[in-house]
């Protein structure tokens, strides 16, 4: 694969026409990443809670009325998750809301990987059948389940359906379907995550059981915002205006002291400061420690660990999540490794001409909870799309997939086309435009492949397999700074489709060390600074010496040791230059 090429993100002519006296400290850096995004208006980037859409999705006045019909009657409500982050917090805000809303039977039960396989299945619903459920409400999950809805509604059950995935040609037979990417919705912003159209339900509930003469008697469901800011930065959807109010507020929250147990033990775990919490503190630290759990054993204990107000039991269970999230690591450093020779033995065979467009990778020994992972790391070294597959259990045929995609190739339609082109070689699928799930049999797996292949190629030009990385330009000697790398952690949430800032500049390197095994520690000289920058690269070391001038694209970065703060340059690519 050719090197990533480093292109300059557009800034529109609006950029610094904010008015003085709407934001008089705003650095222009600043300003000039907003345009970048598309921010123009100080009003786009005003997060308050009074900004948030109106609870406006289709389906939620049935919702609703089946929910207060069910307070009312104090009926049994079990809430069926997914096994990862979303689907977690989603399950956690719904227990802890709805008991905020009167509900006093209500509880949960969150699919396993290896016995029931993805969502509200009929086998789950087997297995709720002792508790005697008269309401199952999905969370991130069901807008697929046909089975698992009829399942439930032939033993009795009322099912309400909510979910963010796209649906297909025919939606589930469901009491009440709550998803603003059903076809004709009008809700503005089909960004929400599971756990946010779950807490869009609680305010509609909320507002329906508390009318506005009983405004004042209102429960306080911002109490669930940390929550919800969690499961949307984990889920990787875009951060519109919206989910940036949203993931704001809780980071709020999380930066006061006001967490839940859980979210302040695993902060801990994963030795973060959550009175400067970040977005990228939920991505890279605290989401994957749930989605471990998820992915290795069981989420019930990440749920748990959501759902307890005892602080001592929230730090038992984040340690157990860290120790499951470190074998994880480990498992996928291994996968991810057979998957590199094996792309490598292609490219010996065929040359870089010969790799496909859509690439699909199996191996009998992985784990199915982690290919996931697996297909993102392959996806960022190859920049295409890339389906990564394993058995799904010890016994039988059926094998897990799960792919991720790159911009222009939407990866859910594209599974989609397969399907239609190959009816049945697809047991089931579903996900979003850049990450889907599968399951197919074993014996098909070379058909899927060419398959796959063939709508990749059919979709994806030459120069779209090209990687491009995108900077906010270079910086001007004044603004490598401490001052602005505050300035700019402070101007998030950063995310999806609201990417952190990213500068490039040529430097020469003064000094490098190797720490960790594989990150690259520098010193870097700049032309116009007197003093050298402190610099990092992880996972970049590959053996050989750096070279002795380079360009970077780097974020700059609050470093903190020993209580001291200092400005080091956080690097995403290296590459020489003259």
């Amino acid at each position: 694969m050719n090197s990533p090429r480093i292109e300059r993100r557009i800034v529109p002519a609006q950029a610094g026409t904010w008015p003085d006296h709407v934001h008089p400290v705003l650095h222009p850096v600043v300003r000039r990443v907003y345009a970048a995004r598309g921010i123009v208006s100080p009003d786009e980037v005003e997060y308050r809670l009074a900004g948030l859409l109106p609870p406006t999705i289709g389906g939620m006045d049935r919702a609703c009325e089946l929910l207060a019909a069910a307070i009312h009657a104090d009926a049994r409500i079990v809430v069926v998750g997914d096994f990862d982050c979303d689907g977690a917090t989603g399950v956690a805000v719904a227990v802890r809301g709805l008991r905020l809303l009167g509900v006093r039977n209500v509880g949960y039960a969150v699919p396993n990987r290896m016995r029931h396989g993805y969502g509200l299945s009929p086998a789950i619903v087997e297995e709720l059948l002792p508790r005697k459920p008269d309401v199952l409400i999905t969370v991130d999950n069901g807008i697929a389940a046909h089975d698992g809805v009829a399942a439930a509604k032939a033993h009795g059950m009322r099912v309400i359906v909510t979910d963010h995935h796209l649906p297909g040609a025919a939606l589930p037979d469901a009491d009440a379907i709550v998803n603003p990417c059903v076809p004709g919705d009008q809700f503005p912003s089909k960004a929400l995550a599971g756990v946010g159209v779950m807490f869009y339900l609680l305010l509609a509930l909320r507002a329906r059981l508390f009318p506005d003469d009983l405004r004042d008697a209102r429960p306080d469901l911002s109490a669930l915002l940390d929550l919800v800011a969690l499961g949307t930065v984990a889920d990787l959807v875009p951060l519109d205006r919206n989910n940036r109010i949203l993931v704001e507020a809780g980071l709020k929250r999380i930066r006061s002291g006001r967490a839940c147990a859980g979210i302040a033990a695993l902060f801990a775990a994963g030795k973060r400061d959550s009175a400067r919490a970040v977005a990228s503190d939920l991505g890279f630290a605290v989401g994957p420690r749930l989605n471990a759990a998820g992915r290795l054993e069981d989420m019930t204990l990440g749920i748990e660990c959501l759902l307890t107000d005892d602080a001592s039991r929230a730090s038992e269970l984040a340690e157990t999540l860290s120790a499951i999230n470190a074998e994880r690591r480990e498992l996928q450093a291994d996968m991810v490794e057979q998957a590199q020779a094996e792309v490598y033995k292609w490219k010996m065979q065929h040359g870089d001409d010969g790799l496909p467009h859509g690439v699909v990778l199996f191996d009998p020994d992985w784990h199915h909870g982690v290919v996931g992972l697996v297909a993102s790391k392959l996806k960022e070294s190859l920049h295409r799309p890339v389906i990564a597959c394993a058995p799904a259990g010890e016994r039988g045929d059926e094998v897990k997939a799960s792919g991720r995609s790159i911009p222009g190739f939407h990866l859910r339609d594209a599974l989609a086309e397969v399907d239609a082109r190959h009816p049945g070689l697809i047991a089931r699928f579903g996900g979003h435009a850049m990450a889907a799930g599968l399951s197919l049999n074993r014996a098909d797996l070379e058909k899927f492949g060419e398959a796959f292949d063939a709508v990749a190629r059919a979709h994806l030009r030459s120069e779209m397999l090209d990687a491009i990385l995108l900077s906010d330009g270079e910086l001007a000697s004044a603004d490598f700074s401490l001052d602005l790398a505050g300035k700019l952690r402070q101007a998030g949430p950063w995310g999806q489709g609201f990417p952190e800032p990213a500068f490039d500049g040529e430097f020469a390197v003064e000094s490098w060390k190797v720490v960790g095994e594989k990150h690259l520690k520098f010193k870097l000289r700049h032309s116009q600074i007197v003093e050298p920058l402190d610099a990092i690269a992880f996972g970049a070391y590959s053996g050989e010496p750096p070279p002795s001038r380079v360009r970077a694209v780097f974020q700059l970065d609050v470093n903190e040791w020993n209580g001291r703060q200092s400005l080091q340059l956080l690097i995403g690519h290296l590459e020489a230059c003259g």
